[in-house]
């Protein structure tokens, strides 16, 4: 199951206190004073792991407490630090603060890491606090507590290009066909309920990755159909594959539609690079493709693609545009 959405709580580890001791020894005031320094709090670490696509474990564990640092000992021993919990994330992964959902910290690459709550510092023994005049202090610091925070963990994919269009448009069998990937595919729409990525092979061992997001619909900035569900996952692409099914009634209307769509929802996205496409040539005639080819969509200005993902009717050409604007 696809889940990139979660809401969690962590609680970084107390700092142990230090602790009040004296040592047993001849000529020495009481002893002297021995009390060893707590260790600190263990801390919450993210880190980005690229084996992961989801945040479905959280929906089954919503509390991470990391261990508390140990009491310092007598003869100036100090206290264990805490163990740290390291929790695995999907790369993409957005950390944010809960409360004002601010963006804490942005996990965009495999491996990388963030101390979203530091543990607490350990407190001071009492053989930190001998002078001249008080050979013998009898007091010692409390550990400081770890950091607590409810966060927000939201997933973006990152992929080299976002599949845009309506439901039904042949966003799936497109990905099915040009790479490894395999959603479900039906003649109905919303057939696509997640995101999918796929590592297309392109020529000499390149490679392309390729997100097809769930369909968008007139008021997908607003939430409708599987609208936002879809959006948050194209920001992170470099190029947007705009594809209109070659059998719409009304190209230039589907067209504005997806445009209005992506500039309602962020500037991001109306900045994005886009190549626009029609899809399942395969149901017209070749006389016909000519014309669509050269049909003038006002406000696009780029190559107008035809291909279809049935008989692979310009699938190489598609391909090569793509790699192309990719190296600009």
């Amino acid at each position: 199951m696809f889940i990139d959405f979660a809401k969690i709580y962590v609680k970084a580890g107390d700092g142990g206190a230090g602790a009040v001791a004296f040592r047993r020894e001849k000529y020495v005031p009481k002893g002297g004073p021995a009390g060893g320094n707590g260790g600190n709090g263990g801390n919450i670490i993210f880190k980005a792991d690229s084996n992961l696509n989801t945040l479905l474990d959280f929906r089954y564990q919503k509390k991470y407490i990391a261990q508390n640092g140990e009491r310092g000992g007598s003869s100036l021993k100090d206290g264990k630090t805490g163990k740290d919990i390291i929790i695995k994330v999907p790369v993409g992964t957005l950390i944010k603060d809960a409360d004002s959902e601010e963006i804490i910290f942005d996990l965009n690459s495999d491996g990388k890491e963030f101390v979203a709550a530091k543990g607490g510092k350990g407190g001071k023994g009492n053989s930190n606090f001998a002078t001249p005049t008080n050979q013998t202090p009898r007091y010692a610091e409390p550990g400081k507590p770890g950091l607590d925070l409810n966060v927000i963990l939201e997933l973006k994919l990152i992929a080299d290009v976002g599949l845009v269009g309506f439901p039904n448009a042949g966003k799936s069998t497109l990905i099915s066909v040009i790479s490894e990937a395999k959603p479900k595919i039906a003649d109905y729409p919303f057939t696509t309920l997640e995101p999918n990525l796929g590592i297309v092979r392109y020529k000499d061992f390149k490679s392309i990755i390729v997100a097809d997001i769930p369909g968008i619909i007139e008021g997908a900035h607003q939430g409708k159909g599987l609208g936002l569900k879809f959006l948050r996952h194209i920001e992170r692409t470099k190029i947007l594959l705009l594809m209109i099914d070659i059998t719409s009634e009304n190209y230039q209307s589907d067209y504005d539609t997806l445009i209005n769509e992506l500039n309602q929802y962020s500037k991001v996205l109306s900045k994005k690079k886009k190549i626009l496409g029609f899809s399942k040539s395969d149901l017209i005639d070749k006389s016909t493709i000519e014309k669509i080819r050269n049909k003038k969509i006002k406000g696009y200005k780029g190559t107008v693609l035809v291909f279809s993902s049935a008989n692979r009717f310009g699938i190489n050409e598609l391909l090569d545009l793509l790699w192309e604007q990719l190296q600009d």
